[in-house]
């Protein structure tokens, strides 16, 4: 079994889409009639929907982050940062590097090499 999608609940679900168009290359799928944007990931992967927030909710309140696996984060984040999107400072772990970001939502995201180091274990 795999995970197939992440729910955002987003206050501006327009910008909150364009977003992760722009720095992750999803592509955006509405239905007629359809409140809820689905971002299909274009190489495989968990999709997000995006739900309209209610108006007292929160926003960036939640325990989750999205981490997105990069091969080259320094590289991603420097073509990022000319997209618009800024990260924090890049923090090396055991064997890989990863950077942190908020999307328009406020949600936290990261960009991880996590997945690629050597001697992989992904338990």
């Amino acid at each position: 079994m795999a995970l197939g999608k992440v729910l955002i609940y987003a206050k501006n679900m327009d910008e909150t889409a364009l977003f992760y168009q722009t720095h992750f290359g999803f592509k955006a799928v509405q239905l007629a009639n359809d409140r809820i944007i689905e971002l299909v990931a274009r190489d495989g992967g968990a999709n997000i929907m995006l739900h309209p927030a209610a108006k007292g909710q929160k926003q960036g309140q939640t325990g989750v982050k999205l981490i997105f696996d990069i091969k080259d984060v320094e590289g991603f984040c420097a073509q990022s940062a000319k997209n618009g999107l800024d990260f924090g400072p890049i923090h090396r772990a055991d064997g890989y590097v990863f950077a942190n970001a908020k999307d328009p939502c406020q949600n936290a995201i990261s960009v991880s090499s996590r997945a690629f180091r050597k001697n992989n274990d992904t338990a």
